[in-house]
Parts: C-alpha cells; structure tokens; sequence
C-alpha cells in the first residue's frame, strides 16, 4: 500500500530520475497498446505529444508498458479515431476532440470553443475545476476515458487568397476550419471545409478552399500555408487556445492496475505541459520567418469580430435548447470563463500590454 501510495503521488520527473522503475510495477504483466494519432507524423509538435507520452509510460514501466504510435491514417482514418476507439478496434487516441462536434457538439469542451478559454484557465478548468469531471460523464457514452495531452495556446486567424476588410468578405468563402468554429462562421455567411491537416496545402493551392487556417506560425510555416496564400491574420477568436486529449477505451483503462494508471495519468500530464511548450518556444521564430517570406500580418477588422461574438452566442442558446448534454457543461464552463477573463485582464494582460509598448 505504501508504494502505491508513492507511485500514485509521483510526478513523472521523479519516477524517471530513479533511472529503473520501482519494483512493483516490474512485476506487472507486459503490456502492448496502439494508439492511433489524428495527426501526420511531419507536424512534430502535437505528433510529437503522443510520443513523449509513449515514451514516459515505457521509462517509468521499464518497457513493460509498450504503445506504439501511428499518425493518421495508418491503422484510422484521422476523423476516425473515435468510431476506433469507443468499438475497441485500437486501444487508445490523440486527436483534437472538436473534430467530432457533428457526433455531438460537447465534444468541443475537451478542445476550443469560439470566444472560448485561453490555455491556462482550460488547464485550471480541467485539473482544479469541474472539467475533467463533466467531461468524463460525458465521454462514458462512447466508452471512452479522456486526458488533456496538449495545448496549442491562442492560434492564428488563417491564410486568405484575398484581403478581409469587412465581414462581408466571408460569404460564400470557402475556408478550411477545424471542428465547431465552423458552424458560427457559417452563420456569417462562410463555408467550412473541414480538411485534414496533411490535405490543407494542396486544397488551398488548386483553389479548391479560399482560405485555410491551422495552429499557428511554427506549424504553419512547416505545412507552406504562405507559399500558397500571403494574408495572414488574427486572433483565431474560435480557438483562443486549443486543447488536444488522449482517449482511451474504457474497457481497456478498467483493466489496468492502479499502478499502470497512475503512470499514464502522469505521462498525460507530463506530454500535455511539453506540447505547450514547444508551442510558445518556436511560435516567436516562426512568425519571424513568415513575414520575412512574404507574409502580410493584419487583424481581423472589429465587424468581423462583433459578428462573430454575436452569432456565437446565438448558437450557445440555440444548444442550450436541443443538447442536454451541451447544456450540462456549458454552465460551469461559461462561469469559469467569466471569472478567468477577469482575472487574466488585470494580471497578466495589463503585464503583456506594457512590456509590448516597451523595447525589448
């Protein structure tokens, strides 16, 4: 009981500075696991979060807890990787819950929301808030145990073919955009395509979409976005952060010893607060280099964002009506939301402002 106690207490820094797992988790049975990424392995970022995750459970398990990875594709289709999951055809996921808001519109909690949390009040809202709580109700109807495992912190607004001077230059504009932003730009007058991200360059270069957005400058540079179209802009008001989750199979997470759970718990956490990292590491270079290609950096214009804001509450209300399952989280999401955008404006954004004004 005592080393279980121990283990279950330990961050993955100190398990794996011990340099061999503690004894009793070498007497657990071998383990192997698939997991399947909604990702392509050339994004390193957030692939990159699946295999530091694979990694920490190997170290801290002495290699008696295996998972190997699989960008999308390979053993699911990327949007696929739920319908794998939830049936039990692969043992556990990465992806960006969002994606599945045509399931069900709560998915979208576990990930971003328009107008929705930064990254550090999505993180307070999960791990010391009612997040990781509400969200486990909910995913227990797809058989499916959810951890955060990554974030990539506020992202850009997209590459546009055209300049965007008004709200009215998103009707009838075909832009590529992940999960559930979609359906308050299409109130706007847009037409979401949601495109993988390995199919984006090319759909954008044959002028099959207008317009596509992705994360953020390290990814975007490294997928040629402005090779194909110069205007990029911001903020993406619909992924003011985005969180992306491991999923794994209920049935398969009931079977592990509290022992092996403890690990992956920690493992998740450990991947979720290196994925961010790297993020806000490489992003600074990243936009650097962009501008120097040719990029033309612009805000969205404050119509579009009022339009935006405004149609996003719409579909809120519109939700709270039909979704029990929307109008159970958003609530407590909402009031979370509130309270953190107070907080964050006296602290933290009036600290970004000055130094911004300052010279650096």
């Amino acid at each position: 009981m005592e080393r279980r106690k121990f283990l279950q207490g330990a961050g993955m820094a100190g398990i794996l500075a011990a340099g061999t797992a503690p004894a009793i988790v070498h007497a657990q049975q071998q383990i192997r696991w698939r997991l399947a990424s909604s990702f392509p392995k050339s994004l390193e970022t957030v692939f990159g979060a699946s295999e530091a995750f694979s990694k920490y459970v190997s170290d801290a398990t002495g290699g008696k807890f295996v998972i190997s990875v699989h960008p999308g594709g390979e053993l699911v289709p990327p949007f696929g990787v739920v319908d794998a999951v939830q049936q039990g055809t692969i043992e556990c996921a990465h992806t960006a819950p969002y994606y599945f808001f045509g399931k069900d519109e709560t998915f979208a909690f576990d990930c971003t929301i328009p107008f929705g949390m930064t990254s550090r009040a999505m993180s307070a809202w999960m791990y010391a808030g009612n997040g990781m709580k509400l969200l486990r109700e909910f995913y227990a109807q797809f058989n499916i145990v959810n951890f955060p495992m990554g974030n990539s912190g506020a992202q850009m607004g997209g590459w546009y073919r055209k300049e965007i001077k008004s709200v009215k230059d998103f009707e009838g504009l075909k832009f590529r955009v992940g999960g559930f932003g979609g359906r308050v730009l299409a109130k706007l007058g847009a037409v979401p395509q949601n495109i993988a991200a390995g199919e984006i360059y090319q759909a954008l270069e044959k002028g099959t979409i207008d317009a596509a957005e992705w994360i953020g400058p390290y990814d975007d540079l490294r997928l040629g976005l402005h090779k194909v179209a110069q205007n990029y802009y911001y903020p993406a008001w619909w992924e003011g952060s985005t969180q992306f989750s491991l999923y794994i199979n209920d049935k398969q997470w009931n079977g592990l010893s509290a022992e092996y759970k403890a690990i992956i718990e920690q493992a998740s956490r450990a991947a979720h607060l290196e994925c961010q990292a790297r993020y806000d590491a490489r992003n600074p270079t990243a936009l650097k280099q962009l501008i120097a290609e040719g990029a033309k950096l612009s805000r969205f214009p404050k119509d579009f964002m009022d339009a935006a804001f405004k149609a996003s509450r719409e579909v809120y209300a519109e939700l709270n009506d039909k979704n029990p399952n929307w109008k159970k989280v958003y609530p407590d999401y909402s009031r979370f939301l509130a309270d953190q955008v107070q907080w964050e404006s006296v602290a933290e954004g009036n600290y970004a402002q000055y130094l911004a004004a300052q010279k650096l």
